[in-house]
């Protein structure tokens, strides 16, 4: 099942091969992590002092997980909303993101979006139903926002800078959200 301490190769339901780079983090302490690179590899991210023969299993059950999110995530996908974050991501990123499913949500109460790196729902991209009628260069900012969260995952400077270039509207469209928050007596959060 591994051909090394850092690379392991497991098999979907399919039978496609996967690699996964295992990488120890001393920041976890009881759970693993793990992600979908662009590569198409996967990161699996351990706790430091994990015992090694406990890789097989955490492995395993990868490979039972990645069969059965990808129905879950062909389940939950908004066509339109799909066809829309393709269009954005063509146009303001050259299509270099990738994610796994994107939809609308009625349970965001202030955040206006969210994206999902690492385990099982790795890659999910939730929008929420209250801005479905905002302009559409607003939720189109929201989409943008939530779709480079799969190359950074917090707001550093580096993801504003690149969100500002890819995206010209980002300033206005922070500034509508803000407005609408004010005037709801709400503060809205990009995420």
């Amino acid at each position: 099942m591994f051909t090394s301490e850092k690379h392991f190769t497991i098999r979907d339901a399919r039978g496609n091969l996967i690699q996964v780079d295992l990488r120890r983090d001393k920041r976890l302490k009881k759970t693993s992590r793990w992600e979908r690179l662009p590569d198409g590899k996967l990161l699996l991210r351990i706790p430091h002092r994990l015992p090694r023969y406990k890789v097989s299993s955490l492995l395993e059950q990868i490979a039972n997980q990645l069969d059965k999110t990808t129905i879950i995530h062909a389940q939950r996908t908004d066509s339109d909303l799909q066809q829309r974050a393709e269009l954005i991501n063509q146009k303001h990123f050259k299509g270099s993101i990738q994610w796994n499913a994107i939809r609308w949500v009625s349970n965001m109460q202030s955040r206006l979006g969210s994206c999902t790196r690492g385990g099982p729902t790795d890659g999910q991209i939730r929008i929420s139903n209250k801005i479905k009628f905002w302009p559409d260069w607003v939720v189109d900012y929201v989409i943008a926002h939530e779709l480079l969260h799969r190359r950074h995952p917090n707001h550093s400077d580096v993801f504003w800078n690149e969100l500002r270039a890819a995206y010209p509207l980002t300033e206005q469209a922070r500034g509508f959200i803000h407005g609408v928050g004010f005037a709801a007596g709400q503060p809205l959060e990009d995420d």
